[in-house]
């Protein structure tokens, strides 16, 4: 599966079954916005893993596949979690922590099983 591909398929599954770990928290309030939150994760998932599978795509690295993914998912979980809660708090760690391990995990992805696209040949003139 080509790169992008494969990071935005993962990083949907994996986005759902970060949001999913919202259910933990034990929370009565998290329990009520689920739904808001899973697809909310779902969606950055998707983002994230199509921006590094783009990136696996050109570059060929597994640190800086690694890299890209954690940071692309660290600044979209940091947008995120910057909303504050009705009681003014922030969710600083639940939210940053598995945000950036799930883009870290599209990258090592990405760049271990994910496959480039066909060499583009170039029609040059024999002379």
């Amino acid at each position: 599966m080509k790169k992008p591909w494969l990071g935005l398929l993962l990083g949907a599954l994996l986005g759902a079954i970060d949001g999913l770990t919202a259910l933990f928290s034990g929370t009565d309030e998290i329990k009520q916005q689920i739904v808001g939150i899973v697809i909310g994760s779902t969606m950055k998932g998707l983002l994230v893993g199509v921006l590094t599978g783009w990136y696996a795509a050109r570059v060929s690295s597994m640190a800086k596949g690694l890299a890209v993914g954690g940071v692309i998912a660290a600044i979209f979980a940091f947008a995120i979690a910057a909303f504050p809660q009705p009681d003014g708090s922030h969710y600083w760690i639940a939210i940053m922590v598995p945000g950036t391990i799930v883009g870290l995990l599209v990258g090592y992805a990405t760049q271990k099983y994910g496959t480039r696209a066909a060499p583009r040949y170039r029609i040059t003139s024999s002379s």
